[in-house]
């Protein structure tokens, strides 16, 4: 156990070691790592060439083969060695048939005559002797001896000198023995160099994970903060309805009881919409999507009381076809806005007016209008703070970003217009 408890904060350790170089390769610029590096180099090679690191190591022997300085040619016509460079001192050799030719050029800094031996039927001759010369006269026995034997003595001595330059010549075949000292300091600037490499690997990959994780820390920072504005939103929407809805609700209840005794009839038919209108709004208070058949199941009742309520000061009309019904709406905001339009509107004029509840798709967009006829946008005693409307436009802002709007316009001849704009998406 305490082996492997080892080599976990051993590697625990590594991680967190490679993580800060990791982070402060990030942290310093491009040009700061390439001064760092060549300075790194500069370091290196001189600390190479210092103790300890240029003490050795170890020694050993290796065999490199000896270089020739000639060409050797062999073909049917014979071997031929030549030397490579022009002017070296090495002899020019021709084999073949006729014989052996061995030739040196000559050295006119040193004053050196050129020189040839020749090796054929005749005999060894050097090449003054070359030239063919009249036969001559036979000489008596004892001569003879005498000539054999300094003959013999030249020959020997040609030999030799045929052996010396052709070895000359050809180089030496073995190899040769070289010592080579290891030394710490010759790996250095290797090491460095790839240090190097492995460093500038190490901040572009780690440079892309930390521009990652920024980026993801951004939005969930971003995705937090539009979360808490949706909170704050809704708390403050639903604080809008606590204070509309109890309000709504007693006016209609009082106005129940009175028709009940002057209008028994129009009392029952209040009565059927508020339960209608409760039926239909409770759910919808409590869900964060719905459609605009469900907001105008809520929308309806309420104008069938405000109908009971202001009698003929408002004809309210919905034409919105059914084929809409299945579009996706955000939820109490329709009815907002028909509250906004009765109450700032309609309520304030003593002659009341008219309300149409409107809805089209154009370009892909989902447009919900409430027009009415009544004294025009914020020019009632009553007009409120604007913050139902405000609350609104923060709502469309936070479900849909800039793809949904709130429009409010003129109605002719009189009145306000609102209309909320909102992607179109069949449910």
């Amino acid at each position: 156990m305490s082996l492997t408890n080892g080599i976990k904060e051993s590697r625990s350790g590594m991680a967190a070691l490679y993580r800060r170089y990791a982070e402060w390769l990030v942290s310093i610029t491009w040009k700061r790592f390439i001064l760092l590096s060549l300075l790194l180099l500069i370091v290196t090679g001189i600390l190479s060439n210092l103790p300890p690191f240029n003490w050795d190591l170890a020694t050993r022997t290796t065999h490199v083969p000896a270089s020739r300085s000639v060409d050797i040619t062999v073909d049917d016509n014979g071997v031929r060695i030549k030397p490579k460079r022009k002017g070296s001192q090495a002899p020019e050799i021709t084999i073949d048939e006729h014989g052996v030719r061995i030739k040196r050029d000559g050295d006119p800094a040193s004053g050196k005559p050129p020189q040839e031996i020749i090796v054929d039927e005749h005999g060894v001759r050097r090449g003054a002797d070359a030239t063919p010369t009249q036969p001559k006269p036979p000489a008596p026995p004892k001569a003879k001896d005498e000539a054999a034997g300094v003959t013999e003595e030249i020959t020997q001595e040609l030999a030799q000198d045929i052996r010396r330059e052709v070895i000359d010549a050809i180089g030496e075949t073995g190899d040769e023995e070289r010592v080579v000292h290891v030394r710490l300091g010759n790996y250095m600037p290797q090491f460095a160099f790839l240090f190097i490499l492995l460093s500038a690997a190490i901040k572009i990959a780690y440079a892309g994970r930390v521009k990652a994780e920024a980026k993801a820390a951004q939005a969930q920072e971003v995705a937090e903060a539009e979360s808490l504005q949706r909170q704050v939103v809704e708390a403050r929407m639903a604080a809008m309805q606590a204070q509309v809805e109890p309000h709504f609700l007693f006016n209609t209840l009082a106005s129940i009881d009175h028709l009940i005794e002057v209008d028994p009839p129009r009392a029952s038919r209040m009565q059927r919409n508020l339960i209608a209108l409760l039926r239909a709004s409770m759910p919808a208070m409590r869900e964060k999507a719905t459609n605009l058949g469900r907001e105008l199941e809520v929308v309806r009742p309420y104008l069938e009381i405000l109908k009971v309520r202001m009698e003929e000061r408002l004809q309210a009309q919905v034409d919105v076809s059914e084929g809409l019904y299945s579009a996706d709406f955000p939820p109490m905001m329709l009815q907002s806005l028909v509250e906004n339009a009765i109450k700032h509107g309609l309520e304030p004029k003593a002659d009341g007016g008219s309300l149409v509840v409107s809805a089209e798709v154009a370009h892909g967009k989902l447009q919900v209008s409430v027009a009415d006829t009544g004294v025009g946008f914020a020019r009632a005693a009553t007009a409120g703070t604007g913050t139902g409307l405000s609350s609104i436009r923060e709502r469309l802002k936070l479900i849909y970003g800039d793809a949904a709007e709130l429009r409010i316009t003129a109605n002719a001849p009189t009145g306000t217009r609102v209309t909320i704009v909102v992607p179109y998406k069949a449910t």
